[in-house]
């Protein structure tokens, strides 16, 4: 008898039959309050998930007691509770490799945008205010030769630094928990404390998972050590930072600008001061969102929710640190 999954977002047509093929397989194209109810119930008798975008608290898998795996099609775990998942002894599978490069891309191009005032200056052009030659009230400022500081040297902030040294001969340092070996010899970079990076950095860019140590890691006080020509990016999730502080430091001049594809609340709400603010180059959520990388993620999500309800973790599993043991096969 094939294991029930349920699929909670709409993906392409050849990963859906991949699944049945699998599993006895339960779709629903996302999950709204129309629906929540009858989500909930199937979730009760599956023993699978594979899905995105859908908040998935303990309450609401409480009564799911024969779930053994769940596959996100993201890399981001902020919609999970990895330790109520690693206490009933359920792997989280995610799609971390995938999306290094384009998310790398996406942030890099907020980097570009904000320091060459790129969606500022194009809307002058579109609103019909371009009559003249450009005067020192719209210049910009150089990227390349400049110092770029990275809070979390991670896949994607090493390919971030990547591009800025090879690409743009910047300077790197970076605030990570330990040594990025890779990053000091190749690039030259170099590992100091937060406080430092912040006071001395031209670009300042967050790259950490969220996770209760990191809830509003960038507030009031790290803006306040920034230099006040700083460029401020965040290519994490929203609430590692104070938004609030932040708009406060654009506002005031207190930093130059920053590069956000990521809020406290997503969808950004239509009045929120970000989008009055013409030092904020404000995206909906991009960082992976070209066609062939979201499509790698489903294909890696489904091997992963297929890998994982046949016991093997040996990939992609997020909270594999958490679970009893830390074998490569697990009895499923």
């Amino acid at each position: 008898m094939k294991k029930k999954v349920v699929l909670y977002k709409s993906i392409p047509e050849q990963y859906q039959r991949q699944l049945e093929q699998h599993f006895d397989l339960q779709v629903f194209d996302g999950v709204n309050d129309s629906n929540r109810s009858e989500f909930a119930a199937a979730l009760a008798d599956a023993q699978g998930a594979i899905g995105a975008s859908v908040e998935m608290p303990p309450q609401l898998l409480q009564s799911a007691s024969r779930l053994e795996a769940l596959s996100t099609i993201s890399v981001g775990t902020d919609q999970f509770d990895l330790d109520y998942l690693a206490k009933r002894g359920i792997p989280l599978m995610h799609t971390p490799s995938v999306l290094t490069e384009t998310t790398a891309d996406t942030v890099f191009m907020q980097i570009m945008c904000a320091a060459r005032r790129a969606v500022e200056l194009s809307n002058l052009v579109r609103d019909g205010k371009w009559t003249k030659s450009i005067g020192e009230e719209y210049y910009g400022v150089d990227v390349h030769g400049k110092t770029l500081g990275i809070i979390g040297m991670g896949r994607i902030g090493y390919a971030v630094a990547r591009r800025a040294h090879l690409g743009f001969n910047m300077n790197i340092q970076y605030c990570n928990r330990s040594a990025h070996q890779e990053a000091d010899q190749v690039l030259n970079a170099t590992r100091t404390e937060m406080e430092t990076l912040l006071k001395t950095s031209d670009f300042v860019c967050v790259m950490v998972p969220l996770t209760a140590e990191t809830e509003r890691l960038i507030g009031q006080a790290q803006f306040a050590l920034m230099k006040s020509s700083a460029i401020f990016v965040n290519g994490s999730r929203g609430k590692v930072v104070d938004e609030s502080a932040l708009i406060e430091a654009l506002s005031q001049g207190q930093i130059r600008a920053a590069g956000l594809d990521v809020f406290e609340v997503e969808p950004l709400p239509g009045d929120s001061p970000l989008c009055k603010l013409d030092n904020a180059v404000i995206f909906p959520h991009i960082g992976s969102a070209t066609g062939e990388t979201r499509e790698q993620m489903v294909a890696c999500a489904v091997d992963n929710i297929i890998a994982a309800l046949q016991g093997d973790l040996s990939r992609n599993c997020a909270n594999r640190h958490l679970l009893n043991g830390t074998q490569t096969k697990r009895n499923a």
